[in-house]
């Protein structure tokens, strides 16, 4: 409903009623609209996870495991579907300067943190540059691959494919550790 109505429509009674539920069932379910938020943040969570669990990722030296996490996150991006109800979210969170903002805070804590030890292990095993402060390299990323959500979002016609490309062969140039 929010990917495609918009937050203001996403009230208790309008989910219930397109679930074929009560409004009040749904408020038993989620308790809040915060709660509501953080169940599509968790199941989002667990999704991203089941796509990118069968390619190992975390097995991965260090920047390979960056790159490939980018490369899945982008093509995937051209297919935004559920994920549009993310961003709708979370830009409504941010623009209603609203107590929600810490559910989205703690996904991408969570994902900063996963990135930041991606750049450590490149760093230890000598793919990434250890001029680079990992934390704020995870941001960096994180925060490119929310811009260009929300780009895709206002412009759905936006080609992904090249911004992809351009985007790993930047991060493997600015990334790699220079012999």
């Amino acid at each position: 409903m929010v990917s495609e109505e918009g937050v203001s429509s996403a009230t208790f009674e309008a989910i219930g009623r397109r679930g074929g539920y009560s409004r009040g069932l749904v408020g038993q379910r989620f308790g809040s609209k915060l709660g509501l938020i953080e169940a599509v943040i968790a199941y989002l969570h667990d999704e991203r996870e089941t796509y990118t669990a069968p390619k190992r990722i975390d097995d991965l030296a260090g920047l390979d495991a960056l790159l490939a996490y980018v490369d899945l996150y982008l093509k995937r991006l051209s297919h935004l579907g559920e994920v549009q109800a993310y961003f709708r979210l979370l830009c409504w969170a941010v623009a209603d300067i609203s107590a929600f903002r810490s559910a989205f805070a703690a996904e991408h804590e969570r994902v900063a943190t996963r990135f930041a030890a991606w750049i450590v292990r490149g760093q230890a095993d000598g793919g990434i540059s250890g001029d680079l402060d990992p934390r704020a390299a995870a941001l960096m990323v994180g925060s490119q691959l929310l811009g260009l959500s929300i780009q895709k979002l206002i412009d759905p016609d936006m080609d992904v494919e090249p911004i992809r490309v351009t985007c790993l062969a930047t991060l493997r140039t600015a990334f790699t550790a220079k012999a």
